[in-house]
């Protein structure tokens, strides 16, 4: 959400920051509608006072025995008080029209965000590891003989539909290694709380995270009007939702690994093959409510956090920073890392790591209170993955496959595999 003051005081820096998106100037329709909510404030009050004072003197009146002014003065009041409830009527659905279209409204990017369409102006920041070479064309996930018999796309589709998954025997206990090796390693080693979630959650968490009004057709809502999740960003975030924090608690360090659902709308055609995208799909998300001083630092510790998982993964990756025209609707500035995916020739986005800076904090309004005195201030929130297990599952197959079908896994997941450390070409770990 933006401040309608920053707006008033600088409109036509706030059409440049959205210019920048390759949106259009929305600056003197919002100063409009805010004159008139306010002007119709103003008037509201008028006609109070006036309501007031004519309260005041049909007292008097009757006292004095006037009754031409009596009853002039009693009509007066009738007619002010319908005047004030129609204007208060009025001011409020000004006001709901105002917040609307603020809420609709895309965040203004960084400064050192780099401008650009889409994701082809992105610009690469980091690339970490070796590319795997092969004496074979390596396969996709889903092609590789080890793994083939325990990715069931059939199976899902007749339960479910497509884009559905059964993961069973040791590629199941695969991806949910990977699950508790990434939980782990933020609590024990990152400084992350683990949090256990709901899936459900009402239209406020989903509208505060910013999900909502203008995204609803991407994710799912039950009939009796929960909506299902996302990511755990919702839940996690919105756990300060109405809270004023005290300044030495912060920042607010979570993390959560839950299920994660997406209608996938406007994606037709698009990874249709394999697990890549998924309505359905786990994910480990980390989340930080921190002082606005300190979130810009903030984003690059959790940045590290999710790539370091992948450099003990030994997955190679690479880091870029997302332009204007690719970054996410409440985000102020994104990295993305991309893991290699042999089958694809292709890196790919396993992790997306943003700040938000006051955006959804506004909307939920989520302080905190400043050590030493003064007004609460807006808290800043950041949100990343960390990372999204079928994705690192998927890399994690694709890069250790061997000619002969097997998978040599990452030595990491060891302790979680009973000490295994291979999926051989008939689908056991060994």
């Amino acid at each position: 959400m933006h401040d309608i003051r920053a707006i008033r005081d600088t409109p036509d820096a706030f059409d440049a920051a959205l210019a920048r998106r390759g949106d259009a100037p929305v600056s003197s329709d919002i100063l409009a509608l805010d004159e008139a909510r306010r002007a119709k404030i103003s008037a509201a009050e008028n006609a109070q006072a006036e309501q007031n004072r004519a309260s005041k003197q049909v007292g008097a009146a009757k006292a004095s025995g006037d009754d031409a002014e009596f009853e002039r003065l009693r009509a007066l009041v009738g007619e002010k008080k319908a005047e004030v409830a129609t204007m208060q009527a009025e001011a409020k659905e000004l006001d709901a029209q105002l917040t609307d279209t603020l809420a609709r409204i895309a965040n203004l990017p960084a400064g050192d965000v780099p401008d650009g369409a889409d994701e082809n102006d992105n610009v690469e920041v980091a690339r970490w590891g070796d590319l795997p070479e092969f004496d074979f064309a390596p396969k996709e996930h889903f092609d590789i003989g080890g793994v083939a018999a325990s990715m069931d796309f059939e199976t899902a589709a007749k339960v479910s539909g497509a884009r559905f998954v059964m993961l069973k025997g040791a590629v199941a206990r695969i991806h949910r290694a990977l699950a508790q090796f990434m939980i782990d390693t933020h609590v024990d080693e990152n400084g992350l709380i683990e949090h256990q979630t709901p899936v459900l959650v009402r239209d406020e968490a989903m509208y505060g995270t910013d999900k909502l009004p203008k995204f609803g057709d991407d994710s799912y809502q039950t009939t009796n009007g929960w909506w299902l999740i996302p990511t755990s960003e919702v839940t996690l975030t919105y756990s300060v939702a109405g809270d004023v924090l005290e300044e030495p608690d912060l920042p607010r360090r979570m993390t959560a690994h839950t299920l994660c659902f997406r209608s996938e709308a406007g994606s037709a055609g698009r990874d249709t093959a394999g697990m890549l995208r998924q309505h359905q799909f786990e994910k480990v998300e980390m989340v930080s409510i921190t002082h606005p001083d300190a979130s810009d630092a903030e984003q690059k510790r959790m940045l590290r956090c999710a790539e370091d998982l992948l450099e003990r993964l030994g997955v190679p990756y690479r880091t870029v920073i997302l332009c204007t025209g690719d970054m996410g609707f409440g985000a102020r500035r994104t990295y993305d890392i991309e893991a290699w995916l042999p089958g694809q020739n292709a890196y790919r986005e396993i992790s997306s790591v943003s700040t938000t800076g006051d955006f959804q904090a506004r909307r939920m309004n989520a302080r905190f209170k400043p050590a030493d005195g003064g007004k609460p201030r807006f808290v800043h929130t950041l949100n990343g993955s960390g990372l999204a297990v079928g994705r690192c599952l998927i890399a994690v197959l694709e890069n250790g496959q061997q000619a002969d079908g097997s998978v040599t896994l990452p030595a990491v997941l060891a302790p979680y595999l009973g000490g295994k450390t291979v999926l051989s070409s008939e689908g056991t770990l060994t």
